[in-house]
């Protein structure tokens, strides 16, 4: 307030300073206004960790509303059945998204392309059969992926492609019958990978995968049990139990296919080809042509070729032991022999040089006769 009989001038001055704070007021409000997060609407937020819970709501589309600093969505429990490709778009510091137990049966491949920050992404329990190739291609922190109880019965190739610190990754409960190796091969930090209760066919498909199984749980990984439903002699049995020597026949099955692509058309070749015409006297003989049958060599497995690589390699050790106990033997022989003769020329010797205790017998004999 003014004091009484102020000037115009202090008047003035106060006036211009009122409103200067009245604009800085405003400008601060709107700024709060904007930097709060509004909550969507029966959804529950949380200003301390941004989390936007919205499960159990019986939500048939995602909230437009949701705040773009939200770092966790739980979307689970919910009748989502299709998403479109903006459903999360402008989400850019989402690290945490939950799409559990909805009816979810397709994703668009652009659906997660604002989700850059992403590290764990649960769709467990829906209804997904298929998925594209570039689904995760702009997820490259994702640390947790789960899509157990789906309809997934096969992964495109390329799926996993850059997503170099995926460290878990669950696939139970599909209609999975046989894997790529090629789709795995690039998830160079995975520790844990689940794949049960799948109709696993344990054929030639399934030998690549199986070698990968191997170097995973080798390296460290931990693999949850694989349990072979075809073939019937191996209905129920762990996948990483069953010896690789009963996938022998796949290599043999491989080699014929190849050869079988390979021949080029022409006459048939049998045991009982025509014997050649004797060439006339006088007459060079004409070249014949190349109809022999070629000896087709037989298939060894690589196990076989392996097995046969140590017994090769453990014969000449053997041999080369063995050459070594003859020669040591022949030497002891040698040194025997040479010793015995030289004690039979020590006997022969000793007559000879005398007794030394006959001659001091022989002066003690003098002395006491003298």
């Amino acid at each position: 307030m003014l004091a009484p009989g102020s000037s115009p001038e202090q008047r003035g001055r106060l006036a211009l300073q009122w409103r200067q704070v009245s604009w800085i007021t405003c400008w601060i409000a709107l700024y709060a206004a904007e930097a709060l997060p509004t909550c969507p609407f029966s959804c529950k937020c949380d200003s301390r960790s941004l989390e936007v819970d919205c499960s159990g709501l019986g939500l048939t589309t995602v909230p437009p509303d949701v705040p773009a600093a939200t770092r966790t969505l739980l979307l689970l429990n919910n009748k989502l059945s299709a998403l479109p490709s903006w459903a999360f778009a402008n989400l850019s510091s989402l690290q945490r998204l939950d799409l559990s137990n909805n009816f979810l049966d397709q994703l668009p491949h652009s659906i997660f392309g604002d989700l850059t920050n992403l590290t764990e992404l649960q769709l467990r329990n829906n209804s997904i059969r298929t998925l594209d190739r570039d689904l995760l291609r702009h997820a490259p922190l994702l640390r947790h992926l789960d899509l157990s109880i789906n309809g997934l019965a096969q992964l495109p190739p390329g799926l996993f492609d850059g997503l170099l610190a995926l460290r878990s990754l669950s696939l139970r409960s599909n209609r999975l019958q046989n894997l790529d190796r090629l789709t795995f091969e690039p998830l160079a930090n995975l520790q844990l990978l689940q794949v049960g209760d799948n109709p696993w066919e344990c054929d030639c498909n399934l030998r690549e995968f199986k070698h990968w199984m191997e170097w995973f749980s080798y390296r460290g990984g931990r693999l949850d049990q694989l349990a072979c439903t075809l073939p019937k002699e191996l209905r129920g049995k762990d996948m990483r139990m069953v010896p690789m020597e009963m996938f022998n026949y796949c290599s043999q099955l491989e080699d014929e296919n190849s050869s079988a692509g390979l021949d080029i058309p022409g006459p048939p070749c049998t045991k009982a080809s025509p014997e050649p015409a004797k060439p006339k006297p006088g007459a060079e003989p004409e070249p014949e042509p190349g109809t022999a049958c070629p000896q087709k060599q037989r298939h060894r497995p690589v196990s076989v070729r392996r097995a046969m690589g140590t017994v090769i390699i453990a014969g000449v050790v053997c041999g080369i032991v063995c050459i070594m106990m003859v020669v040591a033997a022949a030497y002891g022989c040698i040194y025997a022999s040479l010793m015995a003769k030289y004690h039979r020329e020590l006997k022969k010797r000793q007559p000879l040089m005398g007794d030394p205790e006959g001659e001091h017998e022989d002066q003690k004999q003098i002395s006491s006769v003298a």
